[in-house]
């Protein structure tokens, strides 16, 4: 990230530290000053992931997603050496603090997803992307090719829950809990598998919903924003309610803090489910399929690390039992 003059090109902070926020199969995260750079899954569609950077810098969404730096001559990481992922950087966001679940903001990121749900595709559709290529050597900048306008990419929420399914099955498929994750994700309708189109493509949604998903920015005290952009699109916005739901259902989420989340989201007018009445029939398949999605994680997780699956991990497998016999 450093220039030749020893400057950092997304930061501009001289011999500031390193720091490793996130270290996956699916991304690397690292901060450096006031910058983050991230580098994003191997596998990443190109097109669909210029498309998803370029929402988070949209007006139309501006106080609800954490924007990328602007290309320039400090911005843009180039990719890694010898490296196939894209890279991009962000401004560093404070992140909600693991160690004080009394202050998780659960108000504030249901007013967030509602008003993403609220955006109309239309203003978004006409998105210009534009994408970094090599360093310009001689100044340090990353220069950028304009792609034009490109339409709005589905929402994967579906194909990440595929995906893990096939990491359970690559890493513990003879674990005695996973014939229940099995029975639980077979019965689960194609759409929420990922094998077919979502019935409702109607909204903008985030994808990937959890507190993990939210920094506070300007740094340390702005307000709430959501942060990573790499499974947002179109599809149904019940899917972005969808952990919260499953930790309530399986006992994870207290009661009363479902109740906040939800009374402040249907507060904002978001349209996953109705302002009154029952949640459930928009909130069930997409629950039932992050509980599954979950469950595999923790299958997949615990055989690496030669570990059994802790209480929290438990918890999600017992769900998945009980879905399986539904």
């Amino acid at each position: 990230m450093a220039t030749p003059r020893g400057s950092c090109r997304a930061c501009g902070a001289h011999d500031a530290g390193t720091q490793t926020l996130a270290d996956r199969p699916d991304g690397i995260v690292v901060r450096h000053g006031a910058a983050v750079a991230k580098a994003h899954a191997p596998d990443t569609d190109r097109a669909a992931h210029d498309v998803r950077v370029a929402l988070a810098a949209h007006p139309a969404l501006a106080g609800i997603l954490l924007p990328p730096l602007p290309a320039g001559p400090r911005t843009g990481a180039a990719p890694l050496p010898n490296d196939p992922r894209p890279v991009t950087t962000w401004p560093y966001g404070v992140p909600v603090d693991p160690a004080d679940p009394d202050a998780a903001p659960w108000e504030e990121a249901a007013v967030l997803l509602a008003r993403l749900h609220r955006v109309p595709p239309a203003e978004l559709s006409g998105t210009h992307t534009a994408r970094a290529t090599a360093a310009d050597p001689a100044t340090g900048a990353d220069p950028v090719t304009a792609t034009g306008a490109a339409p709005l990419p589905p929402m994967r929420g579906p194909a990440k829950a595929r995906a893990a399914v096939a990491r359970m099955e690559a890493a513990a498929p003879d674990h005695p809990a996973a014939p229940d994750v099995r029975r639980a994700w077979e019965r689960l309708p194609a759409w929420a598998r990922g094998e077919a189109p979502s019935p409702r493509r109607d909204a903008v949604c985030h994808g990937d919903l959890h507190l993990g998903q939210l920094v506070r920015h300007p740094a340390p005290d702005g307000p709430w924003l959501l942060i990573d952009v790499d499974d947002m699109g179109l599809g149904d916005p019940a899917w972005d309610l969808a952990r919260p739901a499953a930790w309530f259902a399986t006992g994870l989420l207290a009661p009363e803090i479902w109740q906040r989340f939800l009374g402040a989201y249907t507060a904002a007018e978001g349209g996953a489910v109705p302002s009154a009445g029952d949640p459930w029939p928009q909130l069930d398949v997409p629950a039932r399929a992050v509980t599954v999605q979950t469950a595999a994680t923790a299958l997949a997780k615990s055989a690496v690390e030669g570990r059994q699956p802790d209480d929290v991990e438990r918890a999600v497998l017992d769900a998945c039992t009980r879905i399986g016999t539904l």
